[in-house]
This record gives C-alpha cells, sequence and structure tokens, in this order.
C-alpha cells in the first residue's frame, strides 16, 4: 500500500506525483506537437543569426563589448578602484583576510563576545 510521507512542510505521496508528472509530460509534448514541422537539423537554418554576418569563425566579440553597458554605468567606481587592482593573486588573498578579520571583529562586537 502506497501511503504518503508527512514532511512538516507539506506531504509526498507517490500516487499524485506520478500522476502529477504524466499531466505535466502530456502538457509538455502537445505544447512541442504545436511547433513548426519545417524546422531541419543540419540546414541554413540553424546557424545562428549574428549581427547579418556568415564567417561565425572570424567574428570575436571581446568581453568588454558584452558588459559595456554595465561598465559605463559604473564608470566612477571603475576609474577609481582600477588603479588599485594589481591583477596579483597575492594582494586579493590579503584583501580578503583583511575583510575577513575586520569582519569577524564585527561580528564578535555584536554579539557581546568580548564583554
Amino acid at each position: 500500500m502506497i501511503g504518503h510521507i508527512e514532511t512538516g512542510v507539506g506531504f509526498w505521496n507517490a500516487i499524485v506525483w506520478c500522476v502529477s508528472f504524466i499531466v505535466v509530460a502530456l502538457a509538455v509534448y502537445a505544447i512541442r506537437a504545436l511547433g513548426r514541422t519545417h524546422y531541419r537539423k543540419g540546414t541554413e537554418q540553424v546557424k545562428p543569426y549574428l549581427s547579418g554576418t556568415t564567417e561565425y569563425d572570424r567574428v570575436r566579440v571581446p568581453g568588454e563589448n558584452v558588459y559595456w553597458g554595465f561598465a559605463q554605468a559604473l564608470k566612477n567606481y571603475y576609474n577609481k578602484i582600477t588603479p588599485v587592482h594589481a591583477g596579483r593573486l597575492n594582494d586579493y588573498i590579503t584583501w580578503l583576510v583583511l575583510m575577513l578579520a575586520v569582519f569577524l571583529v564585527i561580528i564578535t562586537l555584536l554579539s557581546g563576545g568580548l564583554g
């Protein structure tokens, strides 16, 4: 006999799950059946559209172009932080350790750990 399992936040029933899965699978199949029937794999229609060019191997989009709007919006921040950014791993770890120490002191003080 298949029962249900109560978890404290709800219940899990195998029959309900199976019926739900079948209903969702039928809905997905019905939606898929509504798709276009003239789609053919391996033809010109499956190639990506990249600004009207057909030379996909020669086109490279640098990362700075992808994030141009983001970088432009935060331009003042980047102008101040870029001279500090040396790109060395030792600097990043030093900053990480310092920030962890600061947070540890703050959390200790807020929790009343020193008193």
